[in-house]
């Protein structure tokens, strides 16, 4: 005979919220120290033309409604692209900086309700993860990495982020789901547990 454990209520689904409120702040911390302080995303996102004066004024001139623009190069004489030369993209969504507090208010929206659902899918994970700690900050980070790979894909490609730069904006965003994971799988655990006895039968 063996014993094993086994829950005997799930995870309540006030403590799955606390929980992921309580990691979205702990994100918050982090991305205010890594890009606030540190600057590392506005490094990477921001960076300025020589000319930037002239390339605005172009830019208000020729691109004055919201889109997203690709400049490609001339093409030959047989109708196709040149094979090396770049390829630039502009972006342009319609708001100034008069409306950044938009963008603040749903990415504070995004940073809680991403770890609410990370919360969330941990809770109905199986009692073999929710046993251990560290079964259960792996499990959430690995909902990161999920979040993380579709980050290098919408951001690598044609006129938009080198690899290098998208895959460090990725391990950037996974960092902060493995701190926040640090808190949200130390509350996201059943509360009785009790042992019960197994009988096993060797052949």
């Amino acid at each position: 005979m063996h014993l094993t454990r086994r829950y005997d209520e799930e995870v309540p689904l006030k403590k799955v919220i606390v929980a992921g409120l309580l990691g979205g702040i702990v994100m918050i911390v982090w991305l205010v120290i890594v890009d606030g302080f540190l600057g590392f995303q506005r490094g990477i996102e921001m960076n300025q033309l020589d000319d930037e004066r002239a390339v605005y004024a172009f830019l208000v001139e020729h691109a004055p409604e919201p889109g997203r623009y690709v400049v490609n190069p001339e093409v030959s004489a047989d109708r196709a692209f040149p094979e090396d030369d770049p390829v630039f993209a502009v972006q342009y969504s319609g708001l100034g900086h008069a409306d950044a507090g938009q963008e603040v208010l749903l990415g504070l929206v995004v940073v809680f309700l991403a770890p609410v659902l990370g919360a969330w899918l941990l809770s109905n994970a199986s009692d073999r993860i929710l046993s251990r700690y560290g079964s259960r900050l792996f499990f959430f980070s690995v909902i990161g990495v999920v979040f993380t790979l579709f980050g290098v894909m919408a951001r690598f490609g044609l006129a938009r982020y080198p690899l290098g730069d998208a895959a460090a904006l990725s391990v950037h965003d996974l960092a902060a789901w493995v701190v926040a994971g640090l808190v949200v799988a130390r509350f996201v655990r059943p509360a009785d547990t009790s042992m019960v006895g197994l009988a096993s039968h060797e052949s």
